[in-house]
């Protein structure tokens, strides 16, 4: 027995229609925000995250799933999807059409990390980038986007949102950040102390225990905003009151990548324990010129399915049942049932969904199993049906019979 690989899990298709119930409602959401869907493959040059993700932080350090390929070049499964649409915007010189250009995705991601409840070591985002906006209403808009979607998928969760500065402030910030650890070198674990050197923000993205707790008296970004990260930060907080969307403002905030600046946010539920972030993004103005690109203005988020599903699932979300088809064909013997067969392919030539027996059933397990199926109607052909053309339908809810000529079948279910 060969069993699947440690931090990915199997989508039944007991399950997948839950999947395809979040997907659609995210391409939903974006269609009303005028997004258009960008696909982008699976594997990138590994340069493109160490640049574009930040080297310092834990996805770049410990998450990769890195190889070497054929040509000897270094290959990385992406591990998130906005460094990889950043690639595309500027190989494909999207940024000489009208802009903002507004895309979205819905990829699979890897990160090799401690598998628990929706967090795997394959997983899956719906993400959203805008490239060329610079003022807060796009972040706003970017937000409510996001708003929108988990309100239609019935959850909720909470909007936290922070200001991260430029990199002019966070200079200043950094220092303070230094001064402030430099008596607790000792007590941080390994990577804190490295960080402490590189890039001393993701200090306050460490999840060990004993650095939260340190964490905890370390100073606040918000307090050294320079006037115009200060004033991106109103400008953010005036829109989204425009739009009718709650905030708390969290300064503890920081996200997990490098490229961010200015507006981060992250949508919270309390339903899931402490892995109650659904939804997080912010601003990255620096990215499309960090790997190559002219300097652009640009903000997104992603969201985790498997996150979305498991709060749904703990909230008891409602989730639409997946229909059954519209007939199933009982046929009584072995002439009966190719008449089915014949019968069935034509009513979904005709767009119509059809069943039928393969497994040689009685007439009595075919109707327990199209009940199981949810069939709407099930259509019995005997060899008396047979010779007369026709078949005698039933409709499941309420046991209502007709006989409808064979000829008719397409037009009859279409009305139905």
């Amino acid at each position: 027995m060969i069993s699947i690989p440690k931090g990915t899990k199997d989508v039944l298709p007991a399950d997948s229609r839950k999947w395809q119930y979040v997907e659609e409602t995210a391409r939903e959401v974006a269609a009303l925000y005028g997004l258009k869907e960008i696909r982008t493959p699976v594997f990138e040059h590994t340069e493109l995250f160490l640049r574009g993700v930040g080297d310092t932080t834990d996805i770049v350090t410990k998450e990769m799933y890195t190889f070497r390929d054929k040509g000897d070049r270094s290959i990385t499964l992406k591990p998130e999807g906005t460094a990889c649409v950043a690639r595309a915007y500027i190989e494909n010189g999207l940024s000489g059409g009208a802009q903002p250009v507004k895309m979205y995705y819905i990829i699979p991601a890897f990160r090799y990390e401690r598998p628990q409840a929706g967090r795997l070591r394959e997983f899956h985002q719906f993400g959203v980038e805008v490239f060329g906006a610079k003022g807060a209403d796009a972040d706003a808009e970017v937000i409510a986007l996001a708003d929108s979607l988990l309100k239609r998928l019935g959850l909720n969760v909470k909007l936290h949102i922070n200001s991260i500065g430029c990199p002019a402030c966070r200079a200043t910030y950094n220092k303070a950040l230094k001064e402030y650890f430099a008596p607790h070198l000792g007590e941080l674990c390994a990577d804190c102390r490295t960080r402490y050197e590189k890039n001393p923000l993701r200090l306050l993205d460490c999840k060990e225990e004993g650095c939260r707790k340190i964490n905890l008296g370390a100073p606040v970004i918000l307090d050294y905003l320079c006037p115009e990260c200060r004033a991106h930060f109103e400008a953010l907080k005036e829109y989204l009151g425009l739009a009718g969307i709650d905030y708390e403002i969290d300064p503890r905030i920081v996200r997990g990548l490098d490229y961010y600046t200015r507006t981060v946010f992250e949508f919270v539920s309390d339903d899931i324990g402490a892995q109650g972030t659904v939804c997080g993004g912010g601003r990255y103005d620096g990215l499309i010129e960090e790997i190559g690109g002219a300097p652009t203005p640009a903000v997104g988020f992603a969201a985790g399915i498997e996150r979305l599903l498991l709060v749904m699932e703990a909230t008891g979300a409602p989730i639409p049942e997946a229909k059954g088809p519209k007939v199933y064909l009982a046929g009584l013997d072995d002439g009966c049932r190719k008449k089915a067969f014949a019968l069935a392919q034509e009513l979904r030539a005709a767009g119509i969904s059809a069943e039928t027996d393969h497994m040689g059933r009685s007439v009595k397990a075919q109707f327990k199993y199209a009940d199981k199926l949810g069939a709407e109607y099930v259509a019995v052909i005997g060899g008396n049906e047979l010779a007369a053309g026709v078949m005698n339908v039933k409709r499941m809810a309420d046991s209502v019979s007709e006989t409808v000529p064979f000829a008719s079948a397409a037009e009859y279910f279409a009305k139905k």
